[in-house]
């Protein structure tokens, strides 16, 4: 495949729209781990060769590369998973089972619904204040159109959150493409229903400092 990759390389979970992380460390992943799929919606490895899976259809994945300590994550962020903070748990879990610093991470946000489209009920306020959003967050994340319909940006919230943790501005990339707009490029749930495809985006675990240059 083109990731250079066999299909018992490839690991999931089973999403669920929380911040769990499942973590595969080099050295204890078993041969049977590609066919585990616990529940969580996050995955982390430093064991190279394996690629680490999150599927999408207007959720925000969001993939990371420690290139120096060879290790990456992958995050399934929908609106649930953007409060309670599933990038940073994952940010968090790479640190403290991977020795991975924060400022050394390169990370993709990459298609996902935009706040162009994304109307949602008032009550996601109260959900991301409850997950510690700040005032001035929701302010940035949450607006209004000429409608008065609520829209929420969940790639500046979640543009936002990896700040926090630690991560460099200039080492973060978004792809900025609406799965919603570009239905007839991207699976869309909003777009299409319950009929909706989903899309995998995926990440190789780096082979140690030499990978560096293929991110």
């Amino acid at each position: 495949m083109a990731v250079g990759a066999t299909a018992d390389a490839l690991m999931r979970v089973k999403q669920v729209h929380g911040r769990e992380v499942r973590v595969l460390k080099a050295g204890t992943v078993s041969p049977d781990a590609a066919a585990a799929r616990p529940e969580a919606d996050a995955l982390v490895s430093d064991a190279p060769g394996l690629v680490l899976v999150v599927q999408v259809a207007d959720c925000v994945p969001v993939l990371m590369a420690d290139a120096g300590r060879g290790a990456a994550g992958a995050a399934h962020a929908g609106w649930r998973g953007t409060a309670a903070r599933v990038a940073v748990a994952t940010v968090e879990t790479m640190t403290r089972e991977l020795g991975t610093d924060p400022a050394d991470l390169v990370v993709a946000i990459g298609p996902s619904i935009g706040a162009c489209c994304y109307t949602v009920g008032d009550e996601l306020i109260d959900a991301f204040r409850s997950g510690g959003a700040t005032d001035e967050q929701l302010a940035r994340w949450f607006s209004r159109n000429a409608g008065g319909d609520l829209r929420l940006d969940l790639w500046a919230a979640n543009r936002d959150q990896l700040l926090a943790a630690g991560v460099q501005a200039d080492r973060m990339f978004t792809a900025g493409l609406c799965t919603q707009t570009h239905a007839d490029v991207f699976d869309s749930f909003r777009a299409a229903g319950a009929g909706a495809g989903r899309m995998a985006a995926l990440i190789a675990v780096p082979r140690g400092p030499s990978a560096a240059r293929h991110l």
